[in-house]
């Protein structure tokens, strides 16, 4: 346990990031999934309509540092390309 009020403090303050940091992870890798699940199954209208909260959520996650920059991105770019590569065929 922490000694010092400023390590108490930092403890409190890694403890609520914590939280928030795994909220917002579980939130933008279960709409990955099921936009995923959404266009193996060619469920193309569910796929698009799902796409601007998946970027969202990534965007948000990256925005507090969550996840990277570029992860986030990366991201948006591969299932975007998957969409359309399926939508294609």
């Amino acid at each position: 346990m922490p000694i010092t009020k400023s390590a108490q403090k930092a403890l409190r303050q890694s403890k609520r990031r914590k939280v928030q940091n795994t909220r917002r992870k579980t939130k933008f890798r279960s709409l990955v999934k099921e936009f995923r699940k959404a266009v193996s199954a060619k469920n193309f209208d569910k796929a698009k309509q799902m796409l601007p909260s998946v970027y969202k959520a990534l965007d948000k996650a990256a925005k507090s540092k969550t996840i990277k920059k570029n992860t986030a991105s990366r991201t948006k770019s591969r299932i975007s390309r998957t969409l359309n590569k399926a939508a294609q065929k």
